[in-house]
């Protein structure tokens, strides 16, 4: 079940936005993460360690993203709440492991493309991570507050969406203008 993000278990908010060079008729959001090659994910960012992608039991597309965000391993479980060619979105309980020990966070991943005009479109790469019971449960354990852990995910989140987004932007505009990847 969600857990709807608020200021009472709100560990960061990023969007960062880039420039696709294809007009919307070509962009396809959906397919393209669906069938994103695990070597070009690890092109969008030097974090980013492995993708794949499957189904949960009930058939609803899921991508399994495996990355480092800040000082944390995380694995993302990802299903696809909403999907067409103009946006995704995606929800997962993603296991984080830090030198402290594991424990889940909920982020929701939300991935939109936007056109300006007829040859150009704007890719919004947003992303929201939210405290679980278990996460509060981590931080009480460990003695650290939401503010702080707040504050570096954060800073570690817009630092790794900086980073990723331009490139998506890149990757989606290849697969709309040629129908294969390899940026």
């Amino acid at each position: 079940m969600e857990i709807k993000q608020t200021t009472e278990n709100a560990l960061s908010h990023s969007t960062v936005k880039a420039i696709i060079n294809a007009p919307i008729e070509k962009v396809n959001i959906a397919d393209w993460l669906f069938n994103l090659p695990d070597e070009e994910y690890q092109r969008c960012s030097t974090a980013h360690i492995a993708a794949g992608f499957t189904r949960t039991l009930a058939g609803e597309p899921v991508s399994i993203n495996v990355e480092t965000i800040g000082n944390a391993l995380i694995i993302q479980h990802y299903v696809a709440t909403e999907y067409r060619a103009d946006y995704c979105r995606m929800l997962s309980v993603s296991d984080t492991i830090t030198a402290n020990g594991r424990s889940k966070v909920q982020v929701l991943w939300e991935l939109r493309a936007t056109k300006l005009d007829d040859q150009t479109c704007e890719y919004t790469n947003e992303i929201h991570a939210t405290a679980t019971p278990e996460f509060f449960e981590f931080m009480k354990v460990h003695n650290i507050s939401l503010t702080q852990a707040a504050h570096d995910r954060q800073v570690a989140s817009d630092a790794h969406n900086h980073e990723e987004t331009p490139l998506f932007a890149k990757s989606i505009e290849k697969k709309a203008l040629t129908g294969s990847y390899g940026i």
